[in-house]
């Protein structure tokens, strides 16, 4: 017998997207208003509910802790990155750079944990996820300067698969 959802979760079907679309409208606003806050609750009460019969499900994925500590990590590794490539860029030489395309072997099952990780690639300055295998087994990354493949494969891996394992069981 199956259960019924309750009537908050009837209302919001996508929690997680709700929130992310009232953050996204007031930080595109650029300004703190009432107006805009409650036409950002709106479109987030709304655009979820007009399309949840189209989501096969809601991923299974845990909030807290993990999750607040990897964005704050990609944050990091992302202010980190523009100045590692601002440097490469004002003081290396093109001929000096160590491109390199590399495979990722990953672990993770679920499409949004793939997802979030091939975006956290692209999200850093100076890489770039560009396609995921088809079995879903192996992202194709490319790094514009890279002195050891082999270490960079395993700094991704320990990273970010690692805690987004924790963060998409």
């Amino acid at each position: 017998m199956s259960e019924r959802p309750s009537m908050i979760q009837r209302a919001l079907p996508h929690p997680g997207l709700t929130v992310m679309l009232i953050v996204v409208w007031m930080l595109l606003l650029n300004g703190l208003s009432w107006g805009g806050l409650v036409l950002a609750v709106i479109f987030g009460v709304a655009i979820p509910l007009l399309t949840s019969r189209f989501w096969p499900g809601n991923p299974r994925m845990r909030f807290g802790p993990p999750l607040w500590g990897y964005v704050g990590l990609v944050l990091w590794d992302i202010v980190v990155a523009n100045f590692q490539v601002a440097w490469i860029i004002l003081f290396r030489r093109n001929r000096d750079l160590r491109s390199r395309w590399l495979v990722i072997p990953t672990e993770l099952r679920s499409p949004e944990a793939i997802t979030t990780l091939a975006a956290t690639i692209s999200l850093t300055p100076g890489t770039v996820s560009s396609d995921i295998s088809a079995d879903g087994r192996a992202l194709l990354v490319h790094i514009l300067d890279v002195d050891d493949p082999d270490a960079e494969v395993a700094r991704i891996k320990h990273r970010y698969e690692r805690r987004l394992m924790r963060i998409f069981p």
